[in-house]
């Protein structure tokens, strides 16, 4: 591999690992836009028969995931709890954003009724879902338990296209622990979420894979239906109505998440690589 090539891909994965990080933005849909997801998938798939002629391509989108993923965590922490609303604004505004051009991905390969079927489906079970917690006054505790659900929805954030992990577990409160653990290195959070990322990989890459292949459209509808819910459920709707200033803030951070979205989506659009 030359040396261009090389740090090419360490900037792409590093990029992948910001969008594994950051909320509203799928690690998934920017390795299939860097011409890479079908390269991961494959060896994910099958990493002993593929290992040789895979993993020397991948080694430097890995070094540079875990650069673009640490490095952003202690920030991320920071910023939700000194400025959790706005904050959490602008990461709605970067999903918002984003709909767009992951509706477009999902209807790649033709739509059918089965793929609004499946949207619908989805929005409507997270949305009972999550407002079942909220009415029952479920407050989940972070533990060694949670924290593989953490590593679980991290890892399917890169195996499906378009799955943000932030998608549920900002609604659950995992978020910002998660995070903030991943940011201060601490192992009581990596080791569950590195064996939960470790387990997901093992035990659903293939599936997830062979569904996307034979699915594809009622897989990412399905996909769609979970991030449009999730995020209406994370809007901070008291911080809107706590003062005219907050509102004004809040709707600033929302739009200048959406405006953010939009240029990376056209940027993404402008240096696509085919796989």
């Amino acid at each position: 591999m030359k040396a261009k090539t090389f740090i090419l891909r360490i900037v792409q994965g590093a990029l992948v690992g910001l969008g594994a990080v950051l909320p509203g933005i799928s690690g998934g849909v920017l390795c299939v836009v860097f011409g890479i997801y079908k390269t991961i998938m494959e060896f994910l798939a099958d990493p002993i028969h593929n290992f040789r002629t895979h993993f020397p391509k991948l080694l430097p989108v890995g070094i540079g995931g875990v650069v673009g993923f640490l490095g952003v965590a202690n920030l991320l922490a920071f910023l939700l709890e000194k400025y959790p609303a706005p904050s959490v604004c602008v990461f709605i505004g970067l999903i918002a954003g984003m709909l767009p051009s992951l509706f477009r991905e999902a209807g790649e390969k033709g739509r059918s009724k089965a793929s609004f079927v499946s949207m619908a489906v989805a929005m409507v079970f997270i949305f009972a879902l999550l407002i079942s917690l909220r009415v029952f006054s479920v407050q989940i505790a972070p533990n060694f338990f949670w924290y593989l659900f953490c590593g679980f929805c991290l890892a399917l954030s890169v195996i499906a296209p378009g799955m943000s992990f932030s998608t549920l577990l900002m609604p659950l409160g995992l978020y910002e622990p998660f995070v903030d653990g991943i940011g201060h290195l601490d192992f009581s959070v990596l080791i569950p979420g590195g064996i939960g990322a470790l387990a997901t990989v093992i035990l659903f890459a293939k599936a997830v894979d062979m569904l996307f292949k034979k699915h594809y459209s009622v897989a990412f509808h399905g996909i769609v239906g979970i991030v449009i819910a999730a995020t209406v459920m994370i809007i901070p709707f008291e911080s809107f109505a706590t003062s005219v200033v907050s509102c004004i803030v809040n709707v600033v951070c929302i739009a200048a998440g959406v405006v953010s979205a939009l240029l990376l989506d056209k940027f993404n659009q402008k240096h696509a690589v085919e796989e």
